[in-house]
């Protein structure tokens, strides 16, 4: 399937853009580990998935043709506009790009990578210093990066879903707390009481609204 007017087939594109995305991670996390390797391999594969449905062969709309052909008989599927689920699937007319669920994405996108960003530089200067990464995004959580890598995902999900994306989704979110929970193991073992301190104050992923209380491990 090669059809430049349907935005189909186009597997060049999913290279390009594979790779401008895979590299601009890349340069924010600075895998080094075999752990940072996993990480990042399993959103790189998130990344390879989503754009060859969305300009290479458009698997979840024929997976879903019979039904959305039904429900919306007056949609032409083949248009790429309408592999812009949410818009799709709720009726909406005119421009997809210029709806919310297109600009909150690319919000959560750019809000991703610049968490990814400013993570890796604190994380850097600990690491170099040898001591514990607690400020900046760590004062606020301690796993920014992969929460960096959540948001970044949901971004794509809300802008492009597919059944593949969505089906990978909760098992990179699974995988991630499984490597957060490992690197925990380690960094209690490196700097003791200074990390359980840390851990007291400082929830996992999910930062408190309001700065009383203890922080609970979530």
């Amino acid at each position: 399937m090669s059809d430049p007017a349907s935005g189909y087939g186009l597997w060049g594109l999913v290279a390009i853009n594979s790779l401008i995305f895979i590299v601009f991670a890349f340069s924010f996390f600075k895998p080094n580990t075999a752990r940072d390797w996993r990480t990042f391999g399993g959103f790189s594969a998130f990344i390879v998935a989503l754009f060859a449905e969305m300009y290479g062969f458009p698997l979840t709309i024929y997976v879903l043709s019979g039904w959305l052909q039904t429900r919306f008989p007056q949609v032409n599927l083949m248009n790429h506009d309408s592999g812009h689920l949410w818009w799709t699937m709720t009726g909406r007319h005119g421009n997809p790009h210029l709806a919310f669920p297109h600009i909150a994405s690319i919000a959560l996108i750019f809000a991703g990578f610049y968490l990814l960003s400013i993570s890796w530089h604190v994380l850097y200067e600990a690491q170099r210093a040898g001591r514990l990464a607690t400020t900046g995004p760590y004062a606020k959580v301690r796993h920014p990066q992969y929460v960096a890598f959540v948001v970044i995902m949901i971004g794509f999900l809300l802008q492009w879903p597919t059944l593949v994306t969505l089906m990978m989704f909760p098992i990179l979110v699974a995988m991630y707390v499984h490597l957060a929970h490992q690197e925990e193991r380690d960094s209690e073992q490196r700097f003791g009481q200074v990390w359980r301190d840390y851990a007291e104050r400082t929830p996992r992923f999910i930062p408190r609204l309001s700065g009383s209380g203890t922080a609970h491990a979530r």
